[in-house]
């Protein structure tokens, strides 16, 4: 159901009397929320919005909620409960004060849920869009246990952590990105611009006269890419399409995760990088009381790889048939032996969630460390290839004016 506006007039703690607007399913869950502010409502009446006043929202050009801002609300959320407010108040108090507007609505949307007496896990629930799986699952569990604020600080350091190992890997890629973009933009310029000059003039001068090859394939691709721009621009974004829907099936995602494995250094990049994210998420599930083939689940949905994620579903098969954690997990060769074997001593000591909390601090350092010689790697190796690139090409075109006197004649 739909919130609707109402305006309002109330009376604050210190007497004085104000009004203005606000949304709720109903005058009784409005006046509700406005005694949980300390006001005293006077009058409470619903909002008349004419056609020509109505806002045009078109869906899927919404703003999209920032990790940020979840992290935000994560450790304020936190502190106001832990202060001993209730869970109506806090929320509108976070309502008023995000920053983000499409956090704004859905914090409204979870609070009149709230106040007709839903969970604040089912509230959240029906918002997956902002709060996944994973966030409601562990609300859910410290509302259980009753540990809601300790819940909410662990999601926030869980988000905080994806968030700046996101970050390292897109900044320590941004500089190769800008050198490739450029590679790409000057071979094009002189292909497009400066070739075809330097070919109507050996053309006038040597009026057939054999060119030496390299200048020969040079004149040949520029005259295929501007001659046939269009059907180059057509096959580039088909090919793109066709590679977005064939890994957006189950199979081709499977496939293309399982050959992103086996690339060079990126390869041991994006498995190193599942593997932290595997170990962080299990290791704070574990810790809040999840039920462990549901954070296999969770677990399995958040790794970022399809492989993991199938193997992953075997584990829980294997485990809901009555065998430890670690031992399905060792017949897979996505985890590494060195998983392997923390888990089975964290299942032994009955401390796993601290065991998979060293494995992730691990593979962060490692990633990090990867990322960096990747990049001291891959900076020089495109300056390279740019000199190599863009040398080559002006060699192809000055190799005839080693012949021209010879072409004159």
């Amino acid at each position: 159901m739909a919130a609707t506006t109402y305006a309002y007039r109330v009376r604050d703690k210190s007497g004085a009397v104000s009004s203005g607007e606000i949304e709720g399913s109903s005058s009784a869950a409005v006046a509700k929320a406005l005694r949980e502010r300390g006001m005293v409502p006077l009058q409470i009446e619903e909002k008349k919005t004419s056609v020509l006043q109505m806002e045009l929202k078109i869906p899927g050009l919404g703003k999209r909620v920032k990790t940020r801002d979840i992290v935000i609300f994560s450790r304020q959320f936190a502190t106001m409960v832990n202060a001993g407010l209730s869970l109506i108040r806090a929320l509108t108090v976070l309502e008023e004060q995000t920053a983000s507007d499409p956090l704004r609505e859905v914090l409204g949307s979870v609070r009149t849920d709230v106040e007709r007496g839903t969970s604040l896990s089912a509230a959240m629930d029906r918002h997956p869009k902002v709060f996944t799986e994973l966030f409601v699952a562990m609300i859910r569990a410290g509302e259980i246990g009753g540990v809601l604020d300790e819940t909410l600080l662990r999601l926030a350091d869980i988000l905080e952590a994806q968030m700046r190992l996101r970050s390292k890997i897109r900044s320590a890629m941004a500089y190769p990105a800008v050198i490739g973009v450029l590679i790409v933009t000057v071979t094009t310029a002189m292909i497009v611009f400066v070739v075809p000059v330097f070919s109507d003039l050996y053309a006038e001068l040597g009026n057939g006269a054999s060119l030496p090859v390299p200048t020969k394939v040079l004149i040949l691709l520029s005259d295929m890419i501007t001659g046939f721009w269009w059907l180059l621009i057509l096959g580039l974004v088909g090919s793109i399409w066709g590679f977005r829907r064939w890994i957006a099936t189950d199979g081709g995602r499977l496939s293309w995760d399982t050959l992103k494995l086996k690339f060079p250094v990126f390869g041991q990049l994006a498995h190193k990088t599942a593997l932290s994210r595997f170990s962080r998420t299990l290791a704070v599930l574990s810790r809040t009381g999840v039920p462990i083939l549901q954070a296999i689940d969770i677990v399995a949905d958040t790794s970022g790889n399809r492989l993991v994620s199938k193997a992953l579903d075997e584990v829980k098969d294997s485990v809901r048939s009555g065998e430890s954690l670690a031992a399905p997990l060792g017949r897979h060769d996505v985890f590494p032996p060195m998983v392997v074997q923390m888990m089975t001593v964290g299942e032994e000591t009955g401390e796993i969630d601290a065991m998979l909390a060293k494995v992730a601090d691990f593979y962060e350092r490692e990633v990090e460390d990867t990322v960096a010689a990747l990049t001291s790697l891959i900076e020089p190796l495109l300056i390279v290839v740019m000199g190599v690139t863009v040398g080559g090409i002006l060699i192809a075109l000055y190799l005839p004016i080693f012949n021209i006197a010879g072409l004159v004649a």
